[in-house]
């Protein structure tokens, strides 16, 4: 009787520590997220401005800065990670495209605004990469966790189901093709 009750006890805390450990693990998965919404709002935030900056000194770009705000306003709609994720690194590459527009312009690249400007951007860009490291290894820990044993025991009857990975697929990662005319 005793024997029982103890392996009952000890399976119950067994429980309730795998139960807590995919809750943290999930918890993290989401947290990361988070973070990875907030360095998207705040180049999201950069382009209106990045896209007034350089329009004032190239009028030449104009289908470039068109593509980027277009993208922007379709990346805020989407809530698919991985379309998000395809939508984001086009953003990404297009935003590139105007800093590098700068380089033909000594005007723009003098400019302290767009200056200001690309330093703000360079920053966000490099804490979007963080957060987007930081959140695949969560969403790895998490998924890992979930199918393995034990945790999946609980894993699957409490309908814990794997988080995906903040990536885009190969062709998805190509560079958006942007006709200029002059």
């Amino acid at each position: 009787m005793m024997t029982s009750l103890v392996l009952s006890a000890g399976a119950l805390l067994a429980a309730i520590w795998i139960y807590n450990a995919l809750v943290r693990d999930r918890n993290q998965v989401r947290n990361a997220w988070s973070d990875i919404d907030v360095q998207l709002r705040r180049r999201h935030d950069l382009v209106p401005q990045l896209v007034s900056a350089v329009k004032a000194y190239a009028e030449y770009e104009k289908a470039t800065l068109t593509a980027v705000t277009e993208l922007r306003s379709r990346s805020e709609q989407i809530s698919h990670l991985p379309e998000k994720a395809a939508v984001e690194d086009a953003i990404e590459a297009g935003l590139q495209r105007l800093v590098a527009v700068a380089e033909d312009y000594p005007d723009l690249k003098a400019d302290a605004n767009f200056r200001q400007l690309q330093q703000s951007l360079l920053e966000v860009e490099d804490h979007l990469q963080y957060a987007r490291r930081f959140y695949n290894g969560s969403v790895r820990v998490f998924n890992t966790r979930i199918e393995s044993f034990p945790h999946l025991l609980l894993a699957a009857p409490l309908r814990f189901t794997p988080a995906e990975f903040f990536l885009a697929e190969a062709d998805e990662r190509a560079t958006p093709s942007v006709e200029l005319h002059p």
